[in-house]
């Protein structure tokens, strides 16, 4: 997916693009796996999907479970782009946090706040003050930091002013700002608070949640920004094998496929093409697993995602689940998908990943993936090949859209500009089409 929405920013920018894929389908990892006969032998499963599963071609099973922000940055790319013209999306109904070995749905206004059983009634108006307080915090308006400093200031001590306590906190950090680990709690604050208001920001825009999913999968993303790059004169190739990446004098002047170069100036690839430029620096554990039934507890949705802070296992990160079904064109009619991921941190990582599949019981099917992540040593200044970070445990684009800036930084010089992508598009098409 990163190469590919670069694939399509770099065309509009006027440059020319070569994309190659040694895959048959487009989005390498974050692809969408068709039929379910093809899931299984991805995964080695021997025989093929039995009946109940109904028709193999009703599937579209994402290898890497993501969800996007409605405020976000992959949005706000779709939107720029335009790319939102081939895809459509439906919300996600609902985000559950787990306390104390049950599922809450966290708390999405101040009504379902005062009337969550996640608080008990004096936490509940400490809370609603906060979400009050983040809400009208502007930067740069000293008149709403309240006595905080947003760049010394260290999360601890705005949780402390509002008197929050520890499960609050939990869910606080890590199903409304999302993070990972509990590290950002001393660090400046206005990192933290700005990610609350994204999150509340996207859910104020549809409701239900603050994230959309497109119809048939992700697998569908990295076709449109394809498809962009086309229209913008960019070439893609399929099925077409990479033999090697010339160097010469430290840097890429070219890519041999099947005995032919394409020259170019700068690369863009996954770490799986340069294995020599890149470095582990953890595993993600991946179980897709196919239900006859929504998750318990979460009122019978038919998508949503649950997030299991770490405090509440005793791990140092979190683990997610993302579960999608026949509402979304990925599974057959009456079926769901629920993708549990999470950090690895032992050598036994589908114990870790238990709590997550204890909810989903029964489980029909489960196919397990442990993946190496890796992230470049190489940053692109002298070889002009930029590498772009493994997908994480995250089930958010918001750190793959931060390397997707930080990449076309280090290609450009420059910071990417939404604004600027935009006028690059009307100079081409002209204002009144847009319209």
């Amino acid at each position: 997916l990163q190469e590919c929405i670069l694939s399509g920013i770099m065309s509009v920018n006027g440059k020319k693009v070569l994309h190659m894929d040694r895959n048959s389908y487009y989005g390498g990892e974050s692809a969408s796996i068709t039929p379910l006969e093809d899931l299984y032998k991805r995964f080695n499963l021997p025989g093929t999907p039995p009946e109940s599963m109904g028709r193999g071609r009703d599937w579209n099973v994402d290898l890497i479970p993501k969800f996007l922000m409605a405020n976000g940055q992959l949005v706000k790319m779709l939107l720029y782009t335009e790319v939102t013209r081939y895809l459509d999306f439906k919300v996600i109904e609902g985000s559950f946090v787990y306390k104390g070995g049950k599922i809450y749905k966290v708390p999405s206004t101040e009504a379902e706040a005062l009337a969550s059983s996640l608080m008990g009634l004096f936490e509940k108006r400490r809370f609603r003050k906060f979400l009050v307080y983040v809400a009208n915090f502007d930067e740069n308006d000293p008149r709403t930091f309240e006595g905080v400093d947003p760049k010394k200031t260290t999360m601890r001590d705005v949780y402390k002013k509002f008197d929050l306590g520890q499960d609050v906190i939990d869910f606080t950090g890590h199903a409304l700002a999302l993070y990972r680990t509990d590290d950002y709690l001393d660090q400046p604050c206005q990192e933290t608070i700005n990610r609350i208001k994204l999150y509340s920001e996207s859910l104020a825009r549809y409701g239900k949640s603050p994230y959309l999913y497109p119809l048939y999968g992700l697998g569908e993303l990295p076709q449109g920004f394809a498809r962009l790059s086309a229209i913008y004169g960019g070439t893609y190739m399929l099925n077409k094998p990479i033999e090697e990446i010339v160097i010469e004098n430290g840097k890429v002047v070219g890519v041999k496929s099947e005995g032919e170069v394409a020259r170019c100036k700068q690369l863009i690839c996954d770490p799986s093409y340069v294995s020599d430029r890149v470095t582990k620096v953890g595993q993600v554990i991946r179980v897709i697993c196919i239900l006859s039934h929504p998750i318990k507890n979460t009122n019978d949705a038919n998508s949503c995602q649950i997030i299991i802070p770490q405090n509440q296992v005793n791990r140092k990160s979190d683990i997610y689940v993302c579960m999608i079904s026949s509402a979304h064109n990925v599974a057959a009619q009456g079926k769901y998908i629920a993708i549990a991921s999470t950090t690895v941190e032992t050598a036994d990582p589908e114990k870790e990943i238990k709590p997550a599949l204890d909810l989903l019981e029964p489980v029909e099917q489960k196919f397990v993936s442990i993946s190496d992540l890796f992230a470049p040593t190489d940053l692109g200044t002298e070889s002009q090949i930029f590498i772009s970070r493994t997908y994480d445990a995250t089930t958010h684009f918001e750190t793959t859209c931060d390397d997707i800036k930080d990449i076309y930084k280090r290609m450009m010089g420059s910071e990417f500009d939404f604004e600027e992508m935009k006028r690059k598009k009307n100079d081409i098409y002209g204002e009144e089409e847009q319209q």
